[in-house]
């Protein structure tokens, strides 16, 4: 289970240096938006060591790559042989894009001998998110994402909760169609200073079904942390759920009370889930 996605500038050593302790589940070595354009090619070859540096208490470790043709690979074939687990590939706009890059990868990795690198495709214009359930499909896609400032700009909206709100659905209901992990707030990252608000959203997108976030500042792990574990009055609902189905079943009853509350199978499955993320 990751509840948390923490960026991280891969051009800045200091941040690289302290990441393993920000008790994030995952960190994003970020070659992006974070990393200005004199300075890529540098990140890019320190990688062979930030990789390691920053996973060294078992974090793990996905690296942004840029989106541009001539850094892409580039940017994927590092990362690759860096030993990260994935990559986060931005402005994704289409499943073809991703085979493609998969494609080059494979080689590669034979020759390491490693895992294949995850995708997280980040979906960051009105196009891609309409077609978003093509692109759930990809080779290697294990989660999606919707970029919500480069959404925003690309649709002439300002990236408020109520513009992004929509977005976020769909992109976040063609994640679960596909059998994929759903990473993101109903709302943008970037004010991380409003505690209240960021606590407020990371409750709310996990009771509509998010998996996780990503956040720009170590403030913000461990409220997301928090909020996408099950809390212990979930876990002691879901143990007596379960329980209780375990004696329905010896009784033969397909459906019950338990706490004056109606629960069938796909109540019981809620509960299992609980069980298991808390595992």
């Amino acid at each position: 289970m990751i509840r948390s996605l923490l960026y991280v500038p891969a051009s800045e050593p200091r941040f690289i240096e302290k990441a393993h302790t920000r008790g994030a589940d995952a960190v994003i070595l970020d070659l992006e938006d974070a990393v200005a354009p004199s300075r890529k090619a540098a990140a890019r070859e320190a990688l062979a060591d930030s990789v390691a540096q920053a996973g060294q208490s078992g974090t793990v470790i996905y690296v942004r790559i840029n989106s541009e043709p001539e850094l892409r690979f580039l940017d994927a074939e590092a990362a690759c042989r860096a030993g990260a687990a994935g990559l986060l590939v931005p402005k994704t706009g289409s499943a073809a894009a991703l085979a493609e890059l998969a494609e080059r990868l494979d080689p590669i990795e034979r020759e390491l001998g490693r895992q294949p690198l995850e995708f997280v495709p980040l979906i960051e214009d009105p196009a891609a998110l309409l077609d978003a359930r093509a692109i759930a499909t990809a080779p290697r896609a294990v989660a999606l994402a919707l970029g919500g400032e480069d959404f925003a700009t690309a649709t002439g909206a300002v990236p408020t909760p109520e513009t992004l709100r929509l977005p976020k659905l769909l992109l976040h209901y063609a994640a679960k169609a596909a059998g994929l992990r759903s990473y993101g707030l109903l709302r943008s990252v970037a004010d991380y200073r409003d505690v209240e608000g960021m606590t407020a959203s990371a409750r709310e997108a996990r009771a509509f079904g998010f998996d996780g976030a990503s956040c720009i500042h170590p403030a913000v792990v461990p409220i997301l942390n928090a909020a996408f574990a099950p809390s212990e009055e979930e876990l002691a609902w879901a143990r007596k759920v379960v329980e209780a189905d375990a004696a329905a079943q010896r009784d033969g009853k397909g459906a019950y009370l338990v706490d004056g509350r109606f629960v069938d199978a796909p109540v019981v499955e809620r509960a299992r889930r609980v069980l298991a993320a808390a595992r």
